[in-house]
């Protein structure tokens, strides 16, 4: 199964797991009805912003859509290519985390919807300089640093340098 087709049955899944409509998932997620269905048809493949948010919205790690039972591929944007998110360790359901690498192009942006309550996330940068806004203020984070914040909070991650950015993500969900 491509990864396309495993995000299509894992939404209808999760989604049909609680009972929901596309209605219902529109309005918990911020994804448009329309978006969803065509998800669910499989007629189009999400950007990772958009991920984000369907995760977001039906409360599940970001892993489940991106981690089919044989690999762990990398998800880009498909509009622009400026984030590439790979899991290292996907959702473990024992220790209640996600691991991603994930590089980000120059100039690129990505914003992020908060998670559940108590979500905390630990980002180190590998290599180049990540900024991100965190309760409002935007703060460097160079190479070998890292930064621990409330996940459950609006966050972003910003890159104003020429050149890609590398960090580690890692996502510890307290249920």
């Amino acid at each position: 199964m491509d990864i396309t087709q495993h995000l299509a049955s894992t939404l209808k899944k999760q989604r049909q797991a609680r009972g929901w409509s596309l209605s219902k998932l529109a309005e918990e997620s911020g994804v448009s009805k329309a978006m969803l269905g065509q998800i669910e048809r499989n007629e189009s493949s999400p950007t990772v912003s958009t991920l984000w948010k369907i995760a977001t919205g039906l409360n599940v790690p970001f892993s489940t859509f991106i981690t089919p039972e044989t690999d762990r591929p990398a998800v880009f944007d498909p509009q622009q290519q400026a984030m590439v998110v790979k899991p290292l360790f996907p959702w473990d359901e024992a220790l209640k985390f996600d691991h991603f690498s994930i590089t980000l192009a120059p100039g690129a942006m990505s914003e992020s919807k908060p998670h559940e309550a108590g979500v905390i996330e630990h980002v180190v940068v590998v290599s180049g300089e990540l900024e991100m806004q965190i309760d409002g203020e935007w703060r460097t984070i160079k190479a070998d640093t890292g930064v621990r914040f409330a996940g459950d909070k609006p966050h972003a991650y910003r890159n104003s340098s020429t050149l890609t950015v590398h960090f580690h993500s890692l996502i510890h969900y307290p249920h």
